[in-house]
């Protein structure tokens, strides 16, 4: 399986935005035998003031966003499952994952769980559940022989959403994110490694880099995108600019690692 990773510099312009996905898929994904695509969180709006990110919400599927994602995953013949986008619907806003198969059919739609209410050491306060309302349901998707578990950025600090993933049978974890810079250094790779070896999953992550508007000035966000095998090696990393991180995932691997050591056979707890 050949996995695209989009790492973007996504800023409050949809627009320019979309634009920005469609020249990576036509300058770096064409012709290169991939078969799952995968872009960061917010990959069509991120930042701007409440109002702004809410003008920017659109319902499913009929928003501008929705199919021009929907187009991309059909005119490249790929699986492209969009890290997330901003959904209106009837009781409010979401922070929501969508993924299409290369006909363009809808695969999944997931709804962030949990939402980034935290204040940093650096005291800048961060309150997603001012804008948006949580998910509640865990989604996993099929593509090709992979059995896929979806999350979003601040989703990866919770095992427990990624244990059930796995025992759902997942072989592969996802966290799209647009991680903030502050927390990125110390705690991005580390959780994201983690998540990978008690799991015995590969894990994909592709996220936001560099600078976006926010009510009270400009935040980072940290990029690093990386795929990580389920021994928990790093087998590709981003710069730290925007672009298109490609590699392949051998899946033997991970039959290998978890018929050596089946750690999660073991389980004594519920």
């Amino acid at each position: 399986m050949r996995v695209a990773m989009l790492q973007m510099n996504s800023r409050h312009d949809k627009a320019a935005n979309i634009s920005a996905i469609r020249e990576m898929f036509e300058t770096r994904v064409k012709g290169q035998g991939i078969d799952l695509v995968i872009a960061p969180e917010y990959a069509t709006f991120l930042g701007g003031s409440k109002d702004e990110q809410w003008a920017a919400g659109e319902a499913f599927p009929e928003g501008e966003g929705y199919n021009a994602m929907r187009d991309l995953a059909i005119e490249y013949g790929v699986t492209f499952h969009v890290g997330s986008m901003i959904e209106a619907a009837e009781d409010g806003y979401y922070n929501t994952a969508l993924v299409f198969d290369p006909k363009g059919n809808e695969l999944a739609r997931y709804r962030k769980i949990h939402l980034f209410d935290v204040e940093t050491p650096q005291g800048h306060i961060f309150r997603e559940s001012d804008i948006i309302n949580p998910g509640k349901e865990v989604v996993t998707y099929e593509a090709g022989n992979l059995k896929i578990g979806c999350a979003i950025c601040y989703d990866m600090r919770f095992a427990e959403l990624f244990q059930k993933q796995m025992k759902d049978g997942c072989n592969v974890l996802t966290v799209p994110a647009a991680f903030n810079m502050e927390t990125g250094k110390d705690h991005w790779e580390p959780i994201l490694r983690a998540r990978a070896i008690e799991n015995q999953c590969w894990v994909i992550a592709p996220g936001q880099v560099g600078l976006h508007k926010e009510p009270a000035g400009e935040r980072a966000c940290y990029g690093n995108s990386m795929l990580i095998d389920p021994w928990g090696t790093v087998i590709a990393r981003a710069s730290n600019r925007p672009g298109v991180t490609i590699a392949d995932m051998d899946m033997a691997l991970q039959d290998n690692v978890r018929t050596s050591l089946p750690s999660n056979k073991h389980h004594v707890l519920a």
